[in-house]
């Protein structure tokens, strides 16, 4: 596996060693030895899966707050996405600054989102599917989000946007009272 850092400290994009040969192709998804060299050491106690029927899709800016802030990676299986992270973290020099990356099946690249990080896709293709592994549950009194064409943030979206959640269309603009979080 090889990690390479962001513009965001502690984020990475994370290339596997892909085995190829006739059959097909192999790769590891996680080696807890290999993200000790990152600084990672919690477990991942939670697998989800996600599945979207239309291209150009938005999901996110989802994040869970200390005491339940999660690492996560993320990983295309199916399809296309450009996956997008926000530092949240109050006292970063990258506050309130994204990265985003096109994670597919093709690339087989992951995205390593440290806590105190928002994390959402957009499908750059019908039918994508992403599986998320989180050092955390999934916690309902924990999590916040951003709305995903907050004026703040200014994400750069490939495409217009095909569909969105009323949950995730429906979350405010970031105001002046928006802290962050203490991690």
């Amino acid at each position: 596996m090889k990690f390479i850092g962001t513009d965001l400290d502690g984020s990475f994009i994370i290339e596997p060693g892909i085995i190829e040969d006739n059959r097909g192709k192999f790769s590891r998804l996680i080696c807890t030895n290999e993200l000790k060299g990152i600084g990672h050491f919690e477990n991942f106690v939670q697998i989800n899966h996600s599945s979207t029927k239309q291209h150009g899709s938005i999901r996110g800016l989802h994040f869970q707050v200390p005491p339940v802030a999660e690492i996560k990676i993320v990983k295309c299986i199916k399809g296309s996405v450009f996956d997008v992270i926000v530092d949240i973290r109050r006292s970063s020099p990258t506050f309130l600054c994204w990265y985003g990356h096109n994670l597919s099946e093709q690339n087989m690249k992951m995205m390593y989102i440290p806590k105190g990080f928002a994390h959402g896709y957009q499908t750059l293709v019908p039918d994508s599917e992403l599986i998320y592994f989180h050092t955390e549950y999934y916690s309902p009194d924990h999590e916040g989000a951003l709305h995903y064409n907050d004026p703040q943030l200014l994400i750069e979206w490939p495409l217009p946007v095909g569909s969105i959640s009323e949950r995730d269309a429906s979350y405010p603009f970031i105001d002046e009272v928006f802290e962050g979080l203490d991690i």
